[in-house]
């Protein structure tokens, strides 16, 4: 298959003529990767199995992993669910379109290829502009899961679509960087308390102060076994992961509120350079995650700083591009500094742990 690129000229005037062709396969069943303001997306009509088979195939994906169907207004929930409970109803006044992705009842107009076969439907409102245009053009809701081959870091440029897709779907909308680099928070109001299944943009404290109370799934904090059916994407297989083995160095006992202290930073500073320092005389390639502010105590391996340790939003942004990035280096091993779990840090936090499958050193 030959996949076409298709480059938007200009985020703020979209030209409906730019998208029409890739509105066009959504329709007839073929598979678009698109930007969206968290990552790329690789898009198919959510109400077509075959569709879905499709994305499933294109990205090594496991059947039994939920997809996201993506609207661009209001009215187009209604088909798709049996209800919009009252806690669905608050969120999506507060936060649609944007970074947050809710779980309903399905209706049966979804067919079970595109829940993982799950009586519920994941569904989310992009604020994008080339995303929310394209699905408004297609007159379908588009299932977009993440467009990389499934494990791998998710792609939050064009550039990192066409390695992962190129040859294996219709078309790729190139629309530059996206904004925040990482997948949007996926909550569950089909139950009776609401529940946070994975952590993003939308964080813990903005879903309180709208709903006040809110679980968080098991499946944040560690890894499902294997007999556990995920309720969304991103909960029970390795995700986000470079190719190289990740190790995340934490300081035991960090104070949510108030973050790492100097010591507990100088001892996961000095850790990662045992670790790394290690591995390099053992003959292996490295590579270390850092921050700005630590970049000058790191003299061994591959450095790369994620961003500023204040700036979660830039540790967020860089996060899938910098793991790219020592895919391309060729590094054996990868060690990493951690992060507080607080805001914008849970889901840094949840994304890097799974990318290490949860190989963690305590300090």
């Amino acid at each position: 298959m030959e996949t076409k690129r298709v480059m938007i000229e200009d985020r703020n005037h979209i030209k409906d003529e730019e998208l029409g062709e890739a509105a066009g396969i959504l329709r007839s069943g073929g598979l678009v990767a698109f930007p969206t303001e968290t990552v790329y997306g690789l898009g198919g009509n959510a109400l077509d199995e075959d569709a879905a088979g499709k994305i499933y195939a294109a990205k090594g994906r496991p059947s039994d992993n939920p997809l996201i169907a993506h609207v661009s207004c209001m009215e187009e929930v209604a088909p798709l669910v049996k209800e919009i409970p009252e806690a669905g109803r608050k969120l999506m006044e507060a936060f649609w379109p944007g970074p947050l992705t809710m779980i309903f009842p399905k209706s049966d107009k979804v067919p079970y290829g595109t829940t993982g076969g799950l009586d519920t439907v994941a569904i989310r409102m992009p604020d994008d502009p080339v995303a929310n245009r394209l699905i408004a053009l297609a007159g379908v809701p588009v299932a977009a899961p993440s467009a990389n081959t499934s494990g791998r870091p998710s792609p939050t440029t064009a550039d990192h679509v066409w390695q992962d897709m190129n040859g294996r779907i219709e078309m790729i909308i190139d629309g530059g960087p996206v904004g925040i680099g990482v997948e949007s928070t996926i909550v569950d109001v089909s139950s009776e308390v609401p529940a946070v299944l994975r952590p993003g943009a939308i964080t813990m404290e903005m879903l309180e102060a709208v709903l006040g109370d809110v679980s968080v799934d098991p499946a944040i904090l560690g890894p499902l076994s294997a007999d556990v059916r995920p309720k969304a994407p991103g909960m029970k297989y390795k995700h986000y992961a470079p190719k190289a083995d990740l190790t995340l160095v934490e300081p035991e006992d960090v104070d949510r509120e108030n973050g790492l202290d100097e010591k507990q930073l100088q001892a996961m500073i000095g850790k990662v350079r045992e670790l790394s320092r290690g591995k390099i005389e053992a003959g292996c390639r490295v590579g270390v995650i850092c921050t700005d502010e630590s970049r000058h105590c790191y003299t061994d391996g591959a450095v790369r700083s994620i961003g500023e340790r204040k700036s979660q939003a830039s540790v967020a942004h860089n996060l899938y591009a910098l793991l790219r990035e020592f895919d391309d280096l060729g590094v054996d091993y990868i060690f990493s500094e951690s992060f507080p779990k607080d805001h914008l840090g849970q889901a840094i936090m949840n994304r890097l742990s799974k990318a290490a499958g949860y190989k963690i050193v305590k300090v």
